[in-house]
């Protein structure tokens, strides 16, 4: 293969993370993800998928590369270990192959280790059978098996958006997911007819914005509301511009506003008495959802 390709990988897991693994004895597991060559943007890609079980730390199984936007394919037999959250494992015979004229398939040593923090599987590799072939591997935990089929689409659309969410800071799906089901939403709060948000709010309100941008499927509900003071009037315009606020500050950080809704009801829905100064600052907030 020409030095302008990136392997981006990924193994069919039916298991889960690097921690469990090893007690997953004889269980077929499955990680995704990309090994880009030196010098090699890691954007630039092409599929490649592992299909292992473990039998007695003993890694056994097979990957299957995928030249992007082809239907260009090769599976190969794979052995290795796994040692405390450590893989070392080699492609050592091409199983099956479709191929173009010219097109070569070099077998790789990799090696891996789990980030608990991240979700990623990340190491090296190199070729024991082309020379000066090396670079670096970023793997994780998914569903699918893709290794059995002879076939292949010529889309990869998976592999550009795991890019780009590496690449935003991201951590894996499965690391996403859990910290979108743990989320806690809280209103935020603002000080008499102010709309300005207060910057203790800005490390809650990026952790929301990065939870949607690692999940397609969801977008921000934003509801602004008022104390009593003032007119309806006014204060339905002053629960826009509270709002309106939250959609300036996550797009300033990078969210696109079409991730975003808004919804303002003035002082309609009180949440605490306006007979008291506690009230109504608990009344004068942003509320929030996922949608």
């Amino acid at each position: 293969m020409g030095s302008k390709w990136i392997l981006c990988i990924g193994f069919s897991v039916l298991t889960f993370f690097g921690s469990n693994l090893q007690s997953q004895e004889n269980e077929t597991s499955t990680l995704q993800g990309v090994l880009w060559k030196d010098g090699v943007s890691m954007s630039k890609g092409i599929p490649f998928y592992l299909d292992f079980r473990l039998e007695k730390n003993q890694i056994i199984g097979k990957t299957r590369e995928e030249i992007h936007g082809t239907n260009h394919f090769a599976i190969k037999k794979i052995k290795g270990t796994l040692v405390n959250q450590e893989f070392n494992f080699h492609q050592f015979v091409i199983e099956k192959k479709n191929s173009s004229s010219g097109l070569s398939w070099c077998n790789y040593s990799i090696r891996l280790s789990y980030e608990d923090s991240t979700g990623y599987y990340s190491g090296t590799f190199e070729s024991t059978d082309c020379k000066r072939t090396s670079g670096k591997i970023l793997l994780y935990a998914a569903k699918r098996a893709a290794i059995a089929s002879e076939n292949t689409t010529t889309s990869h659309t998976w592999l550009d958006a795991f890019c780009r969410d590496y690449l935003l800071g991201l951590p894996a799906p499965a690391v996403r997911e859990k910290e979108r089901q743990s989320f806690v939403f809280q209103p935020l709060f603002f000080d008499y007819d102010s709309y300005a948000i207060r910057p203790e709010y800005h490390a809650y309100l990026l952790q929301m914005a990065r939870i949607v941008a690692g999940h397609s499927d969801i977008r921000i509900l934003v509801v602004g509301h008022t104390d009593s003071d003032g007119s309806d009037s006014y204060n339905f315009t002053l629960s826009q511009k509270r709002a309106e606020a939250l959609i300036d500050f996550f797009r300033a950080n990078g969210l696109q506003t079409n991730r975003i809704s808004i919804d303002f009801k003035g002082e309609k829905d009180p949440v605490d008495s306006n007979e008291t100064p506690e009230g109504k600052q608990r009344n004068r907030r942003v509320d929030f959802a996922f949608i």
